[in-house]
């Protein structure tokens, strides 16, 4: 016999992660961390929209493997990493915190864990186009 139960797939992940979307978030923290295969980022984000989720915070991984190295480029670019620093090929992980940007969020299974995947990145200016709000440390007072 079958049963449907709603929710029961979401009943793994923690309260405080963040639903499937689009966030304007803040870097708090990122961190190397070493694989022989897929060295990475971890890369602590701060959600400032949608009001709703503001201060909830979330981890996700920006891979920096030869083959990812587009990913980890795009996500410097869109979020404003210093251009000169980027020119040089070097990241400075103090640099990185504060940026700000946006930032798709999906959740899948990788290996039998849930994991957040960060599908796409844009430039913060692009919240306001995107969905009619200034950010909120834009706003004029």
């Amino acid at each position: 016999m079958k049963r449907q139960i709603p929710g029961l797939s979401q009943s793994a992940r923690c309260d405080d992660e963040p639903a499937d979307g689009e966030y304007l978030v803040r870097v708090r923290r990122a961190q190397y961390r070493w694989d022989k295969t897929k060295p990475y980022y971890v890369v602590r984000f701060e959600i400032l929209e949608p009001a709703t989720s503001a201060h909830t915070t979330f981890s996700g991984r920006i891979y920096c493997s030869v083959k990812a190295l587009w990913k980890l480029n795009w996500f410097l670019r869109d979020f404003g990493y210093d251009p000169e620093l980027l020119g040089r090929d070097e990241l400075d992980e103090h640099a990185l915190c504060g940026l700000t940007g946006v930032v798709k969020v999906s959740h899948k299974t990788f290996d039998g864990h849930p994991v957040i995947s960060l599908d796409a990145f844009a430039s913060a200016e692009r919240w306001t186009e995107m969905f009619g709000t200034t950010p909120p440390d834009q706003e004029v007072a």
